[in-house]
């Protein structure tokens, strides 16, 4: 019961993670149109500038409010004066410049940190573990859970319970209908943009207590966030909620099983839902 409890909550932490990066990146699929290559760098910026922030200020709490407007900001700056220009033009100039993006970032952290790994510590109220059902369980990783669940709520009672989420979720729908009933489409792209990069920033800094500030560290998060975004449908965030979990679950489980295949089985999962549902769980059929 104990070795139970401590994958499922194992899991759960993972999924909370993976949420915060794809809920972002599903939102920028479903709304831009747009695969952005860039997102997985944000993640790891987010990650470095909360470093920055616990180095200044001595405290992690300031970190988780002031460091996913700053990386928003960013993003919404380089959709504004890069994406903004080639939405109507072939798919292939969106990957090749979110790529270049990301390649610019990283290699830009690079300069300003250097290249070795920058460890942050999580608050003296998240140190150490927490007994749970015979197992001690690290109350950071708890903490992960809950953050990941507060902000899914968040973030859905946002598109389905406020004027803004509804404009945006017409925006997603029909852009040059909603252009025509007077919403600034170029704005609310710009908005979304921005809060999907918020989000992933919002992820490093939760990520770097448990994972450090390292360089690539967006490289394989960006991998997980894509599986949970086709997994769950494009621009749902329901799905990005249903999709962390599947994956937080495959990986944490084939892991603890099956060490060797444990990517495998993430994929073999995602491929057996796509036969049935090629749109994904809460996507649309197009």
């Amino acid at each position: 019961m104990a070795i139970l409890v401590e994958q499922a909550l194992n899991a759960l932490a993972l999924a909370g993670l993976l949420f915060l990066v794809s809920a972002g990146l599903s939102l920028v699929f479903g709304i831009l149109r747009v695969v952005n290559f860039a997102h997985g760098v944000f993640y790891m910026l987010g990650a470095y500038l909360g470093f920055t922030a616990v180095v200044v200020s001595g405290w992690f709490w300031p970190s988780l409010l002031v460091v996913p407007p700053l990386v928003g900001a960013v993003g919404a700056l380089l959709e504004a004066s890069t994406l903004r220009f080639i939405y109507r033009r072939p798919p292939i100039y969106q990957l090749l410049l979110t790529f270049g993006l990301a390649l610019i970032l990283e290699e830009s952290v690079r300069v300003l940190y250097g290249p070795t790994a920058k460890g942050i510590d999580p608050p003296p109220l998240l140190q150490g573990a927490v007994e749970i059902a015979g197992t001690f369980y690290p109350r950071y990783r708890l903490f992960l859970v809950v953050l990941g669940i507060v902000v899914g709520l968040g973030v859905w009672l946002f598109l389905q319970r406020t004027r803004t989420g509804l404009v945006i979720r017409a925006v997603a729908q029909n852009s040059e209908m909603a252009d025509c009933l007077g919403a600034d489409v170029a704005r609310v792209r710009t908005l979304v943009f921005g809060a999907a990069c918020a989000l992933a920033g919002l992820g490093g800094v939760a990520a770097g207590p448990m994972t450090t500030a390292y360089l690539g560290m967006g490289i394989g998060v960006i991998v997980d966030a894509f599986v949970v975004v086709v997994i769950g449908g494009l621009g749902s965030i329901g799905g990005s909620m249903a999709g962390s979990l599947i994956v937080g679950a495959a990986q944490t489980w084939g892991a603890f099983y099956l060490p060797e295949t444990a990517m495998v089985i993430m994929y073999a999962v995602m491929g057996v839902i796509l036969i049935f549902r090629p749109w994904g769980l809460f996507g649309e059929e197009e």
